[in-house]
């Protein structure tokens, strides 16, 4: 298995060959692949993402079968199935790193920031757990000045929702707290652009190496 900072290499080429319309040959589609990844499977990255239509985390890494471990929920939340998830590809795979992908306009993080503002009729007790789970993380930022601008007040809920979904992931996990201590493994925050396409890794980014 590569290790964590080639994996995280190897997302970001995939995604600058997205986001220039390179895309890479359909070998890791094709039925020769898809018969050597039925006795097993070893993806490199972990990604727990948003389950917006538009932030295919395969596509959107230009990666193919058997490459990437995805878990996909409304808002990119952390609760105990997707903890479970982690887990469960981070011991019996060994890959090597996380990523939590949220994105540009998550509609999610919109309708927590539409609740707290503006308190309306009572939602699905299945929603509600959603947005009760973004909530702790975009409260706060309702008593700064960024209430008073509505499009820099969902740039910076997104990306402290993604903050706080990756901080649980490290902390809230007695078996990927070894993982991380013991094997080196490696949990990052990132968002995607709609926009652009581009994904940008900003939370727990190890430092670059001299001569990388």
């Amino acid at each position: 298995m590569i290790s964590a900072r080639e994996a995280l290499e190897r997302l970001r080429e995939g995604n600058r060959r997205f986001v220039s319309g390179a895309r890479s040959s359909d070998t890791r589609t094709s039925q020769t692949r898809r018969s050597e990844l039925a006795a097993g499977q070893e993806p490199f990255a972990i990604i727990l993402g948003c389950s917006d239509s538009r932030v295919p985390a395969e596509i959107v890494f230009d990666q193919g079968l058997g490459d990437l471990f995805v878990i996909r929920v409304a808002g990119n939340i952390v609760a105990s199935s997707q903890i479970g998830s982690v887990e469960f590809a981070a011991e019996r795979f060994g890959t090597p790193l996380v990523v939590v992908l949220g994105h540009s306009r998550c509609g999610a993080v919109l309708a927590t920031l539409e609740e707290l503002m503006r308190p309306g009729e009572a939602r699905s007790r299945n929603l509600r757990s959603i947005v009760d789970r973004v909530r702790p993380s975009v409260e706060a930022l309702l008593a700064t000045e960024l209430r008073h601008d509505p499009d820099a007040l969902v740039r910076h809920a997104v990306r402290a929702n993604v903050r706080v979904s990756a901080n649980q992931l490290r902390h809230g996990s007695e078996v990927l707290e070894q993982l991380i201590q013991s094997d080196g493994l490696l949990v990052i925050g990132a968002e995607y652009s709609l926009e652009t396409g581009v994904v940008d890794f900003f939370d727990g980014v190890p430092d670059e190496q001299p001569g990388t």
